[in-house]
């Protein structure tokens, strides 16, 4: 059984957001993404200071099997970005929900928050697809 941890919340694209408090939220791609994904070799990271809309392709992760598109969950400023996944990637794979944060998003909007699914509902979504 894949590891969702309850206080994310989530996308149906295999996003995930931590709400960080200060009108800022962390985004990444979910360990059942990784998964799917294989090994990861590459991510492109957005530039800090760059506008994002909700479902707006912000980043990308490639792995030995596919390119994938990251879709931005919410609209905001690219405050911060995860350097080390430069040089290495595979961090993704190792510790997704942690290490492997892609960006950091200042919130046009914290009502968007109300939008994104909860670890169950993400759970059900992905059993869904399986």
């Amino acid at each position: 059984m894949m590891s969702v941890p309850a206080n994310l919340k989530y996308t149906a694209s295999h996003e995930w957001v931590l709400d960080n408090g200060d009108g800022t939220v962390t985004v990444g791609i979910t360990d059942h993404a990784q998964e799917l994904l294989g090994d990861v070799v590459f991510v492109e990271v957005p530039e800090v200071g760059r506008n994002v809309d909700k479902g707006e392709e912000f980043s990308l992760v490639e792995s030995v099997k596919a390119a994938s598109d990251i879709y931005s969950p919410v609209t905001g400023e690219v405050v911060a970005v995860n350097d080390a996944l430069e040089d290495a990637p595979e961090t993704i794979n190792e510790s997704a929900f942690e290490d492997g944060w892609i960006a950091k998003i200042k919130l046009a909007d914290a009502e968007e928050l109300n939008d994104l699914l909860s670890a169950d509902a993400y759970e059900a979504n992905v059993a869904e697809e399986g």
